[in-house]
């Protein structure tokens, strides 16, 4: 029988992120579209080559290449998304030989997350109510007191539970239960967590779905009626337009245009990590896989780290600490929850 060509390979290989890996949009769409540069390349060297006709000498080349306009941290994914096809086709046994596993992906530095100050997350959190009416229309009072609780509710949600933003928006009336403080999420690799509400993300959901029920759905054409956050009238709110928003709001918060979401999800584990928090805990909030992600907040908690070797290292209780400077005091970096002064 004669082998299977790559773009044959390749569209097996999205099947199987889509349905057995359940790997997200995102994902599928950068695996495939840098195993596709990789197809180009060994074709235009190897004309109707099969993934058995691979080898680590077109690995390299195909990775010189790419190397001449794009940077390291492109590279290493290049690296993975190769690594990820070969090991699915050996699993299938479209392959006997890996010609990854010798396969070198270059070193990336990692950046440390960015965050917010505690005071910052709480301007932030007030933003929805002081931005300024744009509209001019005679609904513009009604309009942007439904805009303010919806997004108010959202910046609760993702900062007081640490949710992603892919999360918060998928998020159903069916999975909150705000008589018991908890929400149920789907993460990455469609792994489900339950996630704690604060009290303050409560009251925010609590004010935004009472007037999200009053709200009257069009006739017609209501994509999502279930979905927790509307964008317009039934229809759910898109990852894009909660970065559109968030970025108004951090300008008007922080003076800085360039917030994202997934800063409010970093600034909700260190300030939990501030606050004397247990990296597993912060881990299983998260829903990382590995607690190697999480340890990355502990590159934004020096202080933490100093009061605890102070409090735990015996050369640091008879001696005293080698910081120069005092650790500030644990009430200004606790989480939110705990911190009712941060607004």
């Amino acid at each position: 029988m004669e082998p299977e060509r790559l773009a044959a390979s390749l569209v097996a290989f999205r099947t199987y992120l889509e349905h057995e890996a359940r790997a997200s949009p995102r994902t599928v769409e950068h695996y495939l579209r840098d195993v596709e540069t990789l197809a180009r390349f060994v074709d235009g060297r190897t004309p109707g080559a099969s993934l058995s006709d691979v080898t680590l000498a077109h690995l390299r080349g195909w990775l010189a290449e790419r190397s001449k306009a794009r940077g390291a941290a492109t590279l290493s994914r290049n690296v993975s998304s190769a690594r990820a096809l070969f090991r699915w086709a050996r699993h299938t046994k479209r392959i006997t030989d890996d010609p990854t596993a010798s396969l070198k992906a270059p070193k990336v530095r990692r950046k440390l997350p960015d965050t917010l100050s505690v005071p910052d997350a709480g301007r932030l959190m007030t933003s929805p109510e002081a931005r300024p009416v744009l509209e001019r229309r005679h609904d513009a009072d009604e309009r942007r007191a439904r805009v303010t609780l919806r997004d108010r509710a959202l910046l609760e949600l993702i900062y007081g539970s640490g949710l992603r933003v892919s999360e918060a928006v998928g998020l159903g009336l069916h999975d909150l239960s705000l008589d018991v403080r908890t929400a149920r999420v789907m993460g990455k690799g469609s792994k489900e967590r339950v996630v704690p509400l604060g009290s303050h993300t409560v009251k925010a959901l609590d004010a935004w779905l009472t007037e999200r029920a009053s709200i009257a759905l069009p006739p017609e054409g209501a994509a999502d009626p279930a979905a927790v956050f509307w964008g317009r009238p039934g229809r759910r709110i898109t990852v894009r337009q909660v970065q559109y928003v968030l970025a108004e709001y951090g300008e008007l918060a922080t003076g800085s245009p360039g917030v994202h979401p997934h800063q409010l999800r970093h600034a909700c584990a260190t300030h939990l990590l501030d606050a004397g928090a247990d990296l597993r805990m912060i881990q299983e909030l998260l829903g990382h896989a590995s607690l190697s992600t999480t340890q990355r907040y502990t590159h934004v908690s020096m202080d933490q780290l100093m009061k605890v070797y102070d409090g735990a290292h015996p050369l640091a209780r008879e001696r005293g600490s080698f910081a120069t400077e005092p650790s500030p005091d644990p009430s200004a970096l606790t989480p939110r929850e705990a911190r009712p002064r941060a607004r």
